[in-house]
């Protein structure tokens, strides 16, 4: 083999193994560009999933998931105002106001199914309430007819087992005088005779259902 034949052997093995580090530059300088318009677009996208009425809902109506639909939107802060794809429950809800089909569903079109049968009502008792009357407890509420000026008749249960929802704060001079305000749910059926008997200025106490043990 002629030296002329080796040498040019040896500068195509090296011309195989050449790079260019001007090329290297180059190519970073691509890849760093394109990750830099992903992550501005990535974060100019402020769309939100939403659930979207599939059929047009009416008042009344109970809806699960698979009468709604997913879409993304953007709405500009306004996110809170409609139902969110992953805000249904197992249990679904029960429209309050009518959809028509493909609008946003608000959240405000939408209940708990339990308020078809249960109400919320505020009672104020002038005794202090029991210890264990709290959020979630379980209470009955008594109320007595004034029959006189300060003479009250026995008292009767308005309705049993109700739930406490809130014990409701009093401050000034209204917390000084005891007493207070608590929200309940109660039976529909029983709403006109409660709120009946907050009318009548009745003397309303709630006792618990059940007795803690500790506390």
């Amino acid at each position: 083999m002629s030296s002329t034949t080796t040498s040019r052997q040896k500068e195509g093995r090296s011309r195989s193994w050449w790079f260019d580090p001007r090329f290297a530059i180059g190519l970073g300088l691509v890849v760093v560009s394109v990750l830099g318009v992903l992550a501005l677009v990535s974060a100019a996208d402020t769309s939100v999933q939403v659930a979207v009425a599939r059929s047009a809902l009416s008042p009344g109506d109970r809806i699960d998931a698979g009468d709604l639909v997913t879409q993304s939107v953007r709405l500009d802060g306004a996110e809170t105002r409609y139902l969110s794809s992953d805000e249904v429950p197992d249990a679904g809800f029960v429209v309050t106001r009518a959809v028509s089909a493909g609008e946003l569903v608000p959240a405000s079109a939408v209940g708990n199914p339990a308020g078809v049968r249960l109400a919320s009502v505020v009672v104020s008792v002038q005794s202090e309430l029991a210890r264990s009357i709290a959020a979630g407890a379980s209470v009955d509420l008594w109320s007595a007819h004034e029959t006189e000026n300060g003479v009250f008749g026995p008292p009767a249960v308005l309705v049993s087992s109700a739930t406490v929802v809130r014990v409701v704060q009093r401050d000034g001079i209204i917390a000084d005088r005891g007493g207070a305000s608590v929200e309940v749910l109660v039976p529909r059926t029983k709403i006109a005779r409660v709120l009946e008997a907050i009318a009548n200025q009745d003397a309303i106490s709630l006792v618990p259902v059940s007795i803690p043990v500790k506390g």
